[in-house]
């Protein structure tokens, strides 16, 4: 009876340290996300037609975004590969400007009109620690530059978010996150009237 008790013991201890490490190694693991911003808002309709070179641009420093623990050492990096989310950017971007009433190329403009979206920063941060619940940090910013017979409109637009938590964020629930960040980042440079005035002139 004392030997079965004994294993019985054993193998609760190596499953408990299996859980552990599991658990450690999906909380030091990276998360390489995949978000799908998509604007959600009406453009101003300004266009007739017109042509517009649509250019999207990742203008960040790092693809990192940031670590889940705070810990700049940490493994537990947060990323958005430019490869991924350009392409994303250059949809939207071209989506916006044909509901503006422009056509819009990825030709190069050549001293034609032109709107180049670019994103500036996005980041992920740890937040203040509470009793209970911890915090999430991210912003964005994007940058929309609009040119047309010598004139240039630069507009910049920051999305900020805090999200609290008591169990930390999974993958999804981080691409989540930054996918309404960016989308919201989206919604305030295509609802610009200023942006879509110049490109009409």
């Amino acid at each position: 009876m004392m030997g079965r008790t004994r294993s019985a013991g054993r193998i609760l201890s190596i499953i408990a340290g299996l859980s552990a490490s599991i658990l450690l190694a999906a909380c030091s693991s990276p998360h390489n996300l995949q978000p799908m911003p998509q604007r959600s808002v009406d453009v101003p309709v300004a266009g007739q037609g017109q042509q517009v070179s649509v250019i999207a641009a990742d203008g960040r420093e790092s693809e990192t975004l940031g670590t889940r623990t705070g810990s700049a050492s940490s493994t537990s990096t947060i990323s958005v590969a430019a490869h991924e989310i350009v392409p994303r950017l250059q949809a939207e971007a071209e989506r916006a400007v044909a509901d503006m009433g422009f056509t819009p190329t990825a030709a190069p403009a050549n001293g034609g009109t032109s709107l180049t979206l670019t994103l500036k920063r996005l980041s992920y941060a740890r937040g203040e620690s509470r009793p209970v619940v911890d915090e999430a940090r991210l912003e964005s910013v994007l940058e929309a530059v609009a040119t047309n017979g010598g004139e240039t409109y630069t507009g910049t637009y920051t999305s900020r978010r805090v999200q609290t938590y008591a169990v930390a964020p999974d993958k999804a629930e981080n691409t989540r996150m930054v996918q309404d960040l960016l989308s919201d980042g989206l919604n305030r440079a295509f609802a610009d009237p200023e942006l879509a005035q110049l490109l009409a002139r």
